[in-house]
């Protein structure tokens, strides 16, 4: 690839990969502060696709070519973590997951009405882009159709329920009043009567459109509950091994996960069995774990008790973060209610600082939510959690823009689990029953590794794997329903979590055996986290060149 008469340098090269992914993902884009994209909506059509993952070969093979060997500095690192992002893109895209993709958690029926009343609108003319942005949601909906058609026709299908509940989404949000739309619940200079008019006339029947679509033409032929994952289909072996490679960063089996999960499963029941015995004089672990999902006193009344407690978990955190980190975020974390989507989450800031970092929680159902669980996800999703990880990797000016902005699942998750028992390490937890949450959610993330290589590389039932993830944690019912219904609808992400946290420590360990006495936990995590995202393999080798062994 060349550009004028010269060979592209890794600068421009990077510059052109962040053009392509403002273009291709601008809602993402608007949502991070790039707002030249405003007047856009992402572009599912089979015609996209194939122009993109064009767009994603040339730029990983020129990236490749000027990859070098990590010396330490984060700079070191830009080519290959190009090469690995464009051609990680490429290889899903391969894949044509469109074809089955129904989402009711995380698909645009449920996204977008969240992100919008989050897109900054520091312009007249960024706001009189929305028109146009919501005419390519409408347009995004029909796409769809025309993709899931073409699976249909290639015998690849979307599974039952998820077909069921995003028509459930639909017909509930056309039952709202046109002035009480979600699309609609933007800054009031922005409320234009065009706005309004596009809602009306562009988006809603095309929502119509494509809830009668999903009723009569897709539900007919999608996938039951016991043939639920992807190995069901013909190609889902391949599909499957893709993703997990994707969002793990590694290139582990899924009979390797799944065993690894059973394993860290198993190990989980020791320390089970010793805060039991403190916090509920038990050390019966199914004893233990039914207290801790039955007992109504363990859990939340109201959101608005929910979200304080997210609150004061957070502050403690913040309060604690310095001599642990030598580098900290510039930006504040606060927290949100949600309604929708999953447990928690965290949004970054833009980068034009119009607003800090974010930590939503979802509030809609408040008593299946356990007092206990709070402080581990508050640690995960803020401080030191993804708060600190991404928020400072926004910040990290020296380098460019694409390496700061950067998503590597297998890192990203990876550290957020790291955080939930680095939090244990500084002492964060405020009882042993909120050491307990921190037990749930261990469980829940081995689990995950169980369930979700069980459903799409072993053929497990929907029910299968909701019956092994409440033999197995003491989530509610209404969380294990919707913990094991998202790994069916984004196959192999689940996975990022613990294969990314046992990497983290093994690296770790790594570090300390090297540098012995003269290791510095500090240090170690502004190495980390001072680089941007990346994949493990190449955090590995980054650390291992940042932190040598100690001449003695």
């Amino acid at each position: 690839m060349t550009e004028g008469s010269g060979l592209v340098d890794v600068e421009s090269l990077g510059k052109r990969y962040q053009e392509l992914r403002y273009r291709t993902a601008p809602t993402w884009a608007h949502l991070i502060g790039e707002y030249s994209v405003a007047g856009h909506f992402e572009d599912v059509s089979a015609t996209a696709e194939a122009a993109e993952l064009r767009d994603l070969r040339e730029v990983a093979h020129a990236a490749a070519a000027l990859a070098r060997t990590p010396d330490g500095t984060p700079v070191s690192l830009d080519g290959a973590v190009l090469a690995w992002q464009a051609a990680t893109r490429a290889d899903v895209l391969e894949h044509r997951f469109a074809e089955l993709d129904v989402d009711p958690l995380f698909g645009p029926v449920t996204q977008f009405p969240g992100q919008v009343a989050k897109l900054a609108l520091p312009s007249a003319e960024v706001a009189g882009a929305l028109p146009k942005k919501y005419r390519g949601f409408a347009r995004n909906l029909r796409d769809r159709l025309e993709r899931l058609a073409a699976g249909r026709a290639a015998g690849r299908t979307p599974v039952a329920f998820a077909v069921a509940d995003t028509v459930d989404r639909v017909r509930k949000w056309l039952h709202t009043p046109l002035e009480d739309d979600p699309l609609l619940a933007v800054d009031r200079a922005a409320r234009t009567d065009h706005l309004r008019a596009v809602v009306g006339e562009v988006v809603r029947p095309a929502l119509a459109d494509y809830a009668n679509a999903l009723t009569w033409e897709v539900a007919p032929s999608a996938r039951p509950d016991e043939r639920c994952g992807l190995c069901w289909l013909d190609d889902g072996d391949r599909v499957y091994a893709t993703l997990v490679r994707s969002h793990t960063t590694t290139d582990l089996h899924p009979d390797r996960i799944h065993e690894t999960g059973l394993a860290q499963v198993a190990a989980l029941d020791e320390e089970y069995a010793a805060l039991g015995r403190e916090v509920f004089g038990t050390s019966d672990v199914p004893a233990v774990m039914a207290r801790m999902r039955d007992d109504p006193a363990l859990h939340f009344d109201d959101a608005a008790g929910l979200v304080r407690a997210a609150e004061v978990a957070l502050a403690r955190a913040t309060d604690r973060a310095p001599g642990w980190f030598g580098r900290l975020p510039r930006a504040a974390c606060a927290v949100e209610a949600a309604t929708s989507g999953s447990l928690g989450q965290y949004m970054l800031a833009p980068k034009d600082g119009s607003r800090g970092g974010t930590f939503v929680i979802n509030v809609s159902d408040p008593r299946a939510w356990a007092r206990y669980e709070v402080e581990a996800l508050a640690f995960h999703e803020g401080v030191p959690g993804h708060h600190l990880q991404m928020g400072l990797a926004a910040e990290l000016t020296e380098l460019s823009e694409f390496r700061r902005t950067t998503t590597v699942t297998g890192f990203l998750e990876g550290w957020g689990l790291y955080a939930e028992r680095l939090a244990d390490e500084m002492g964060l937890y405020s009882s042993p029953l909120d050491r307990l949450g921190m037990l749930s959610f261990d469980s829940l993330r081995a689990c995950r590794l169980v369930i979700d290589t069980g459903l799409h590389a072993k053929g497990w039932s929907r029910q299968r794997a909701k019956r092994f993830l409440a033999e197995h944690s003491p989530l509610s019912p209404g969380h294990i329903d919707a913990e094991v219904d998202r790994y069916i609808v984004t196959p192999g992400q689940a996975l990022a979590y613990l294969v990314g946290r046992l990497e983290i420590v093994r690296i770790r360990r790594e570090a300390e055996r090297r540098q012995g006495a003269g290791f510095d936990l500090a240090r170690f995590h502004d190495v980390v986290l001072g680089a941007g995202q990346l994949p493990l393999p190449l955090l590995e080798a980054h650390v291992a060149a940042a932190l040598p062994g100690v001449v003695g």
